[in-house]
């Protein structure tokens, strides 16, 4: 890699985009977590960091300090505090490139956008398609911006995949909260049929109907893996479909069920449940007694 790399949050995403970098150069990667300022949590994050390879950074500025390349990794709910500690912290390289993966508005991504550019980097609005593992740094990422392109050089030096798809920020993101209706939709409706079904005695029945309905569907493996993704990243999926329903209402159409899929995301996750055995009964059954 012949660039300085700043993480900026380092979590399931940050995490597998290292590990798929071959072969990689520690010195030039930071990263700053901003559970690093959490005494409670500092230990077990440097910990993280080391384990992958990285320096971890004590503040933002040290992270950033020399960085031309930063990918913003946070949860959608403190995509734009990154950006306005970023900025004021006064060490964004003139020039370096933001990618903003979070998965966030296009109204949020604007909003962050002006922060950054303000400082002479270029806003990259980055949109992350699918789960990160087990594609890693392979997983499809769509990019906007003026600077898209050379945004998207920079990944193909690391090995990444991505495809612009505009010039103006914002138009990334747009994709991918509109494909999260969907995605994060299923996994609400998922949780209320098969708690409801399984509080009720008669999940067998209700599964047996559906796999008739639609056989095209592994409707017991389909179930066992959204509840555990609700159950493991519930509270992220949450802040993320609150920016789908800012996303759905600045189109002038109503956010129902994107409220309603953040309700179920933050219900599930709450309880923390262990998500175990991949085994959808199990998981059910784990939720429905801390509830």
């Amino acid at each position: 890699m012949n660039r300085n790399i700043a993480m900026i949050g380092f979590g399931e995403a940050a995490m597998a985009f290292v590990s798929g970098w071959t072969p990689s150069d520690p010195a030039r990667i930071a990263a700053f977590d901003i559970q690093t300022d959490t005494p409670d949590l500092a230990q077990a994050m440097q910990a993280r960091q080391a384990a992958f390879g990285v320096r971890g950074a004590p503040a933002i500025a040290d992270a950033l300090a020399d960085a031309d390349l930063i990918f913003c990794l946070v949860t959608a709910d403190r995509a734009a505090d990154a950006a306005r500690a970023a900025a004021a912290s006064g060490a964004l390289v003139p020039g370096a490139l933001w990618l903003d993966g979070n998965s966030c508005a296009p109204d949020t991504k604007r909003a962050a956008a002006a922060m950054i550019e303000a400082t002479g980097a270029h806003y990259i609005d980055m949109a992350i398609m699918a789960p990160v593992h087990p594609q890693k740094h392979l997983v499809p990422i769509k990019l906007a911006a003026p600077k898209a392109g050379a945004a998207a050089q920079a990944l193909r030096a690391l090995n990444m995949r991505p495809e612009v798809v505009g010039d103006r920020v914002g138009a990334a993101s747009t994709i991918k909260m509109l494909r999260s209706v969907m995605i994060k939709g299923l996994e609400a409706l998922v949780a209320e049929c098969f708690l409801a079904a399984r509080r009720a005695g008669v999940e067998d029945q209700v599964i047996a109907s559906l796999e008739a309905s639609d056989p095209d569907i592994a409707w017991r493996k389909r179930g066992a893996y959204n509840m555990e993704r609700m159950m493991v990243h519930g509270v992220r999926r949450a802040a993320e479909l609150r920016e789908v329903a800012k996303t759905v209402e600045g189109l002038g159409l109503y956010p129902g069920l994107s409220r309603a899929t953040a309700e179920w995301q933050d219900i599930v996750a709450a309880t923390r449940a262990d998500p175990g055995a991949d085994d959808l009964i199990a998981r059910l059954d784990g939720v429905l007694a801390r509830l």
